[in-house]
C-alpha cells in the first residue's frame, strides 16, 4: 500500500492528527473516532493496524493499555514525495495568506475607528 492510500482515508488522517498532539491510548483514539465517524472500536483497531504496518505510528504496551505514537519519519517521507507538486498549490496558499492578513488588518483599522460597532453608544 502506498502512503497516499494510507493517508487517503479520512479516519486514518484523523488518527494521525490526534497522534500529532502526542501519545494516546487505543481506547482514547477509538472514543474520539467513534464520536466523529460512528465506527466501532474493532474498525478503529484495523485503521491503527494499517498505520502501524506502514510505519506511520508505533505502539507500546503499558500494562493492559496500548499507547500509540506518531512516527514523524514516515510523514517526512510522504512530504518529500509531495514536494515536486508544491508549485501547483503554494502560490494559491501564499495568496490566501496575503488576503487573510489584509482582512485582519482591515478589521483592526475598523475596530480602531471612532464610532466602530464595538464602541458603546453614548
Amino acid at each position: 500500500m502506498h502512503a497516499l492510500d494510507v493517508l487517503g482515508d479520512p479516519v486514518r488522517r484523523r488518527l494521525l492528527e490526534l497522534l500529532g498532539d502526542g501519545e494516546r491510548s487505543a481506547g482514547e483514539l477509538a472514543g474520539e473516532v467513534h464520536a466523529e465517524f460512528g465506527i466501532s472500536q474493532p474498525a478503529v483497531s484495523q485503521h491503527l493496524k494499517v498505520l502501524r504496518e506502514h510505519g506511520f505510528a508505533s505502539v507500546r504496551p503499558e500494562g493492559t493499555r496500548r499507547l500509540y505514537a506518531l512516527d514523524p519519519e514516515t510523514l517526512h517521507d510522504a512530504a518529500t514525495w509531495f514536494e515536486p507538486f508544491r508549485r501547483f498549490w503554494q502560490p494559491r496558499l501564499d495568496a490566501l495568506g496575503t488576503e487573510l492578513a489584509r482582512g485582519r488588518r482591515r478589521q483592526r483599522l475598523d475596530d480602531a475607528r471612532p464610532g466602530s460597532a464595538d464602541e458603546a453608544p453614548r
